[in-house]
């Protein structure tokens, strides 16, 4: 009975010694793990590590698709270490589209801050989900599915985007086609597109192939 008294007492040690550690800021001078950041000593650490600025500057949307995304991520806003989230600030301008894309390790939440934006996903089963968000308006969007984001304002669009994953990975499919070396005819025959249309916007994006 002394025996199964004491097993019970070293468990509750140290389940109270990891519910301790409240949180675990990162030390971005350490080299980044895939589940994280290294811990700064909590004497070290200040009211600074948990709010982040970043986010009320604008991003620079004078590109080919007239947007821009400003990360808030591990590696911008130490805090987040450890904590499975991550966020970003969407600027777009008139016309501004982010194109079809996923990302593969998390789901993702957009919340207009101003700005008229058109989004939509595509399920697995090909069901298309499209809506025109106001500002104050939320959608969420599944891991893994491919999805957008249109202005459709006459005016620049503002939103924030808050991912379940401290780094949710992105691959655009545009980019993923026509901004790197796939082969073009390969390209043509898996996507059912003309070669010369393939070029144009091999052409437009940079790839080669």
């Amino acid at each position: 009975m002394l025996h199964i008294i004491f097993l019970f007492s070293l468990l509750f040690t140290a389940s109270t010694n990891v519910l301790a550690q409240d949180f675990c800021v990162g030390d971005l001078k350490s080299s980044p793990y895939p589940s994280g950041y290294a811990c700064k000593p909590e004497t070290s650490v200040t009211a600074e590590d948990f709010a982040y600025s970043g986010l009320g500057v604008p991003g620079n949307t004078s590109n080919i698709i007239k947007a821009a995304v400003t990360p808030a991520f591990v590696a911008q806003f130490a805090g987040l270490n450890g904590l499975g989230l991550s966020s970003a600030r969407l600027d777009m301008d008139v016309g501004g589209v982010i194109p079809l894309h996923t990302h593969p390790g998390a789901d993702e939440i957009l919340f207009v801050v101003s700005g008229r934006i058109k989004a939509g996903f595509v399920s697995s089963s090909n069901a298309v989900y499209i809506k025109v968000l106001k500002k104050g308006d939320l959608m969420v969007f599944p891991k893994g599915l491919l999805h957008f984001q249109l202005n459709v304002a006459k005016h620049s669009s503002v939103a924030i985007v808050t991912f379940n994953k401290p780094v949710p990975g992105l691959q655009i499919l545009d980019f993923a086609l026509f901004a790197s070396s796939f082969p073009t005819a390969l390209v043509e025959a898996t996507t059912f597109l003309d070669e010369a249309q393939i070029k144009k916007l091999k052409g437009v994006l940079g790839g080669t192939g």
